[in-house]
């Protein structure tokens, strides 16, 4: 049985390994956090994810733990409603679709919780150093025992590991969009009913949403800047800076981006490389090819990316030579029409012409 180490455990990374499990791989997920990460955005599954998602005998379950929206306001910088939709969200596209929005944290449960049981999972650990030879991947661990693996996976994020030791440093592959994103939790002060709001005040804006039942919002705050250092605190006190120096609710913001928990920014960006795989290693999700959420996408790139890559290994009986170069001939066009849609309306959403040729651009069975 061909083992596989897979870095990442947000979401490519365990439902890459539910696929190799149903394909006979023993697959190892490897996440640096102590469990599942909580917080983040509500997240899209569009077009051929839902696919992937309704094969893996998630769908029912993932549509009912969606976010149920009625509409939303758009607002001028002192909070008065521009403009207002009951037939589209700027975060989740036209509420008639398919497709469906739903909490980062919550996609996240819901696949450990389907994958567990076949899925060797170590948390709170990373890998720290890979060497190849002809018998495999000896990977070393920042607190586990060294250990050999056929293949490894890197699934774990813009800011990827085993990208770095694989492929070399972040910097030659991450492409800065101009932006920042912070996102974080806070208690309803606004007392929203299923209702999002969205401002923008020159470089700045910020969508609001209410879930866990109009009890908690999930503030998604975007800044235009310049590359800056990756510091969480020096991050965290320039998103409190501005959120206070916002004219509508600006001091409530400032606070609940203080104090929140689960507060993250980082840069909006894309990874874009010439290939994806180097000898047994290969990349997927946002690792190998990041749309930023910018796109919308990065979620179902992730899905369709781990299905794809799977069947591949399988149907090449574990020859990562064939199967990788399967792979990228695959996802390469799917991915870069996703990528598109990040940088297509600069400050404002991609056509639905776009999302929708985007979103459906790949065969589960190609």
């Amino acid at each position: 049985m061909r083992t596989v180490l897979i870095s990442g455990g947000g979401i490519a990374g365990p439902v890459l390994a539910h696929w190799l499990h149903r394909r006979g791989f023993a697959p190892t997920v490897v996440e640096r956090a102590p469990g599942r990460r909580p917080g983040g955005q509500a997240v899209d599954i569009r077009g051929v994810a839902l696919d992937v998602v309704e094969r893996m005998g998630l769908l029912e379950r993932v549509s009912r733990e969606r976010t149920r929206m009625r509409g939303m306001s758009v607002l001028d910088p002192d909070g008065h409603e521009v403009d207002r939709s009951t037939e589209a969200t700027f975060s989740s596209g036209r509420l008639d679709s398919d497709d469906i929005e739903v909490l980062r944290e919550d996609l996240v449960r819901m696949v450990h919780e389907h994958t567990r049981a076949g899925v060797e999972y170590l948390f709170g650990d990373s890998v720290t150093r890979l060497d190849e030879d002809e018998t495999g991947v000896h990977a070393d661990f920042a607190h586990g025992p060294s250990r050999t693996f056929d293949l490894v996976v890197g699934a774990d994020g813009l800011h990827s590991t085993v990208r770095r030791l694989a492929f070399g440093p972040e910097e030659r592959f991450a492409h800065h969009l101009g932006s920042y994103l912070s996102v974080f939790s806070a208690d309803n002060f606004l007392a929203l009913d299923d209702w999002q709001i969205w401002l923008m005040a020159g470089d700045t804006g910020f969508g609001i949403m209410p879930v866990r039942g109009n009890t908690e919002l999930r503030i998604a705050f975007g800044f235009r800047s310049d590359p800056l250092a990756r510091d969480p605190g020096a991050l965290r006190r320039i998103v409190v800076d501005k959120l206070a120096s916002m004219r509508w609710e600006g001091g409530r913001l400032a606070e609940a981006a203080r104090r929140a928990p689960d507060f993250y920014c980082d840069a909006m960006a894309q990874i874009r490389m010439d290939t994806w795989s180097r000898g047994r290693v290969t990349l997927l999700g946002d690792a190998g090819y990041c749309p930023s959420p910018l796109s919308g996408q990065g979620t179902s790139l992730a899905l369709v990316g781990a299905h794809v890559l799977a069947d591949c290994l399988a149907r090449a009986d574990g020859d990562h030579r064939t199967a990788y170069a399967r792979y990228e001939r695959r996802m390469r066009p799917f991915v870069a029409l996703n990528q598109a849609l990040a940088t297509e309306n600069p400050g404002g959403p991609a056509s639905e012409e776009s999302v929708e040729r985007a979103k459906n651009a790949l065969s589960l069975d190609g």
